[in-house]
């Protein structure tokens, strides 16, 4: 499909500590998303850093990406921070990109041109 959405979709980025992806991809659905990806990764804060026989150990974390509606993304964004209890240390962090261009999302260029 050579069709993309141009400017009318943001991209929300969910870093949380492992076993928690299925409460923010939850609570992105609640607030109207159509589901997101997770993908895997390791990371450390200074607070976090353990010692143990003289290796620090980085925690693994879960990276969720969740594209939505820019008039979805406030209420994407709370109900991920509120469900995520991502206001409280250690729970992790979410942030919001701009996407320019995209392309391959089937399902949400149907909805454009609807």
């Amino acid at each position: 499909m050579n069709e993309r959405l141009k400017g009318d979709h943001k991209l929300i980025v969910s870093i949380v500590k492992k076993g928690r992806a299925k409460k923010i991809c939850e609570a992105a659905k609640k607030a109207g998303t159509k589901g997101g990806t997770t993908l895997m990764g390791k990371g450390t804060s200074a607070k976090e850093f353990k010692k143990m026989f003289g290796i620090t150990l980085n925690e693994e974390r879960e990276v969720i990406l969740t594209v939505t509606k820019n008039e979805l993304e406030e209420e994407v964004f709370n109900e991920i921070v509120e469900k995520g209890e991502i206001n409280k240390p250690g729970k992790g962090i979410v942030f919001v990109m701009d996407l320019k261009r995209i392309d391959g999302i089937v399902h949400l260029l149907k909805e454009a041109q609807e």
